[in-house]
């Protein structure tokens, strides 16, 4: 007897996702070197608890000038932007707001009737997720990468009263001049530092890359911080949060961070404030695949 094989089942949510979309309802996107269902799964919960006619779809580009015309040609009311294209959409944009003009670096661009205004909301994530956590500025903290993440932890690290700063990169230019920019110190290398606060803005951990596998720093230098940031959301746990979290330490991690800014960008594209329980279960049902 030939053995019958069952279909996989359908998502749950596709044929009230169906139903509910229509010509009237808002689009919102992604744009990430590596997109993930993280996000995608985070919005488009709370537009089904709070009953938005919003839709989200995560996405990447090779071209993304022609993507955030797409996004102003096509009244996609709000994107969230990620590595590695947080500081390449800044000359597309029509408007920085304080938030990403302190850091030159967006995470989110609004589409308000064809005019695109750009936030970052990653800044306020680690600021108060830093408070959370009961991290203090004692010590030295070491802020590994340079990109858009780095500055927007750096810049939170800075105004969190992080005296001892140090930025790790080994791009020559970009590594130093953020380091200026924030009265930290440059070195190519993480092997000789000792850090209080180890914070990770770099992909390295992340899942699809060469390096999902691998640690950002040492691990003698991720044993000596009592507290670590990471900022890679896939998986949840990174080895360096695995690491840090056998070590001991106070581990903020990527999935919190990326909540927290999901949170601020739900409020930015709908006007709509999504209490923090509801932003609990967004997050817990984001990852829970």
């Amino acid at each position: 007897m030939t053995e019958q094989r069952q279909s996989p089942p359908r998502p749950a949510l596709s044929l009230e996702l169906r139903e509910r979309v229509s010509k009237d309802t808002r689009l919102c996107i992604s744009l990430s070197g590596r997109p993930s269902d993280l996000g995608t799964r985070f919005h488009n919960f709370l537009y089904a608890e709070l009953g938005l006619d919003f839709v989200y779809k995560a996405s990447t580009t090779g071209d993304v000038a022609a993507a955030v015309a797409g996004i102003r040609a096509l009244g996609i009311r709000g994107c969230g932007v990620s590595m590695p294209f947080k500081e390449a959409v800044i000359p597309l944009v029509d408007e920085l707001t304080a938030s990403a003009a302190a850091i030159d670096s967006v995470n989110t661009i609004v589409n308000d009737d064809g005019h695109l205004v750009a936030h970052n909301t990653d800044y306020l994530a680690v600021v108060n997720l830093l408070a959370a956590h009961g991290v203090r500025p004692d010590g030295p903290a070491v802020v590994l990468g340079s990109g858009g993440m780095a500055k927007a932890c750096l810049a939170a690290l800075r105004d969190g009263g992080f005296a001892d700063l140090t930025v790790v990169a080994r791009n020559e230019q970009a590594g130093p001049a953020l380091a200026g920019a924030y009265g930290a110190r440059w070195v190519p290398e993480a092997s000789d530092l000792r850090p209080a606060l180890l914070v990770n803005a770099t992909p390295v951990g992340m899942t699809g890359g060469e390096d999902a596998d691998r640690l950002p720093a040492p691990r003698e230098v991720v044993a000596a911080a009592a507290a670590v940031v990471e900022v890679v959301a896939v998986p949840a746990e990174t080895p360096l949060v695995r690491l840090a979290r056998e070590l001991g330490a106070e581990v903020v991690t990527g999935t919190e961070i990326a909540a927290v800014q999901a949170a601020e960008q739900f409020a930015l594209y709908t006007g709509v404030r999504p209490t923090d329980e509801q932003v609990r279960r967004a997050g817990e049902f984001s990852r829970a695949r």
